[in-house]
C-alpha cells in the first residue's frame, strides 16, 4: 500500500520544519528539566508533578513522530493556476482569495492550503472542504456555491492573488 501524501505550500511545510525544530531542542529540554524537577520532590509513586511531566514529554514525543511523518510524505504545490496556463486569475492551492458573501455582503479572505495546513479560524481553508473545493479552479469575477452542512453559501470572487 502506497504511503498517504500530503500537498501543502512551501510556506505551510517550512511551519512544520520549524515546529519540529522547536520541539526537538527546546520542548525536549524543557521536557528534561521538568522531570528533573518533580523527581526531586521524592516518592515518584504519589507524585503528581512526575505524572504531569511523564504526559507533557509523551505529548511532545508524539508531536514530533507526527511532524516527521507529514514532513516526509509532504508533496509542495506551487500556487499556480489550476488550468496550467500560469493565470493568476484562476484559483489553485496557495491562492489567496477575496470573496464577497451574497447573503449579508460580507467580505473574507481565504488562503487554500493543504488539509494538514488548514486553520479556519485564521481563514486557511483546505482544498478539501466545502470552501475550498468550490473555490479550486474558479476565476476573479465568478459567482460559486458553497454546500455547507448549514446550506447553500453563495461567493462572488473579488480578487485572487
Amino acid at each position: 500500500m502506497a504511503a498517504k501524501v500530503f500537498k501543502m505550500t512551501a510556506q505551510g511545510l517550512q511551519e512544520l520544519v520549524d515546529e519540529l525544530e522547536y520541539l526537538e531542542t527546546v520542548g525536549r529540554n524543557e521536557n528534561a528539566e521538568k522531570l528533573k524537577v518533580a523527581r526531586s520532590y521524592g516518592d515518584l509513586s504519589e507524585n503528581s508533578e512526575y505524572d504531569a511531566a511523564l504526559s507533557d514529554q509523551a505529548k511532545t514525543e508524539a508531536r514530533i513522530n507526527e511532524l516527521k511523518y507529514l514532513i516526509d510524505h509532504a508533496v509542495i504545490v506551487e500556487s499556480d493556476s489550476a488550468d496550467g496556463t500560469g493565470s493568476k486569475n484562476t484559483i489553485s492551492m496557495g491562492s489567496k482569495v477575496t470573496v464577497l458573501r451574497k447573503t449579508d455582503k460580507k467580505e473574507l479572505v481565504y488562503e487554500i492550503v493543504g488539509f494538514s495546513e488548514s486553520d479556519p479560524a485564521s481563514g486557511k481553508v483546505s482544498e478539501e472542504s466545502p470552501v475550498g473545493k468550490a473555490l479550486i479552479g474558479s476565476k476573479k469575477g465568478e459567482t460559486v456555491i458553497v454546500e455547507a452542512p448549514m446550506g447553500n453559501l453563495e461567493f462572488k470572487i473579488k480578487d485572487v492573488k
